[in-house]
C-alpha cells in the first residue's frame, strides 16, 4: 500500500473506533522527505479517499496550490514534526472517556499492558497559557508550537476542554496509541466508579451497623457462644431488636 492508502485507513480504523468525530485528524511524515508531511483536506475522517490527502512542508502550508478547505488546526502536525524528528505521525482527537481528564486533577494511569504507554505521563495542555482568547482551536503556528512543547518528549498529552495529541514513531503506533488512550480512560473511569460505587456501599453498611459489618452468621455465632452483643452508635436500637429476632424472642 503507498502511504495515502495507508494513511486513509488509519483515519477509517479512528473513526471506526469513535476515537475522532468529524472534526478529528492523522497526518504522516513523508518517507522521501522527512520535512513534509501528508494530511487529508478536511472533512469527516470516515470519508477519506487517497484523491484527499495533501502535502504540506513543516510551516503547514500545502506544497501545491489548492482550492479545497484545510482543517485550521494543521498546525498541530507541523509544529509536532518540527520539533520531534523521530515522530512519523500525528493524531489530533477529541476521544469521549479521555476529555474528562483533560480538565480535573485525576491523573490517567496504565491500567493494561496495552496502554504501558501512559505510564510515561500525559500532560495537559492549557490554552490559556499561551492567549487570552478562550477560543481553544490550534489554528496558528504559535498555538502548534505551544502545544509541542508541552507535548515535550511524551506520546500524547491531553488538551485542557478540546481532546488530546497522540504520536507516534510510526503511524501504526499514533493509531494504536490512539485506541488505547480512549480505552484506558474509559476502563479507569468505570474502575473509579466502581470503587465509589463499593465505597457509599459500605458505608451505608457500616452506617447501618452502628459502624461493624458483621460477616453471615458470625453475630448469631457470637451470641451463642460468647453472650450478648453491646452495640454502640446511632443503630443500637435497631441491632438489639433485630438480635432478638435472631434469638426468638
Amino acid at each position: 500500500m503507498s502511504e495515502r492508502e495507508d494513511l486513509v485507513l488509519a483515519y477509517r480504523i479512528l473513526a471506526a473506533r469513535g476515537v475522532v468525530d468529524a472534526y478529528g485528524h492523522v497526518s504522516l511524515r513523508t518517507a522521501k522527505n522527512p520535512n513534509r508531511y501528508l494530511l487529508a483536506r478536511a472533512m469527516a475522517p470516515e470519508l477519506v479517499t487517497a484523491d484527499d490527502i495533501l502535502e504540506f512542508d513543516l510551516d503547514s502550508n500545502p506544497v501545491k496550490d489548492v482550492k479545497a478547505a484545510l482543517y485550521l488546526e494543521r498546525y498541530i502536525h507541523g509544529e509536532i514534526f518540527k520539533r520531534r524528528p523521530a515522530v512519523k505521525a500525528v493524531v489530533h482527537n477529541h476521544s469521549p472517556s479521555v476529555i474528562p481528564f483533560g480538565v480535573t486533577t485525576v491523573p490517567l494511569r496504565p491500567l493494561f499492558n496495552t496502554g504501558a504507554f501512559v505510564g510515561e505521563g500525559v500532560p495537559t495542555f492549557e490554552i490559556r497559557d499561551f492567549q487570552d482568547s478562550g477560543d481553544l482551536i490550534i489554528k496558528t503556528p504559535h498555538l502548534g508550537h505551544a502545544l509541542a512543547t508541552t507535548l515535550g518528549a511524551k506520546p500524547a498529552a491531553l488538551m485542557r476542554g478540546h481532546g488530546a495529541v497522540v504520536v507516534g514513531e510510526s503511524l501504526m503506533l499514533a493509531v494504536v496509541r490512539s485506541v488505547y488512550l480512549e480505552l484506558s480512560a474509559r476502563l479507569q473511569d468505570a474502575g473509579d466508579a466502581d470503587r465509589r460505587t463499593r465505597r457509599s456501599r459500605g458505608v451505608s453498611r457500616r452506617a447501618r451497623s452502628g459502624g461493624n459489618q458483621w460477616p453471615s452468621g458470625f453475630l448469631r455465632h457470637v451470641e451463642e457462644n460468647v453472650g450478648p452483643v453491646v452495640y454502640q452508635g446511632a443503630a443500637q436500637i435497631e441491632m438489639e431488636q433485630k438480635a432478638k429476632r435472631r434469638r426468638g424472642k
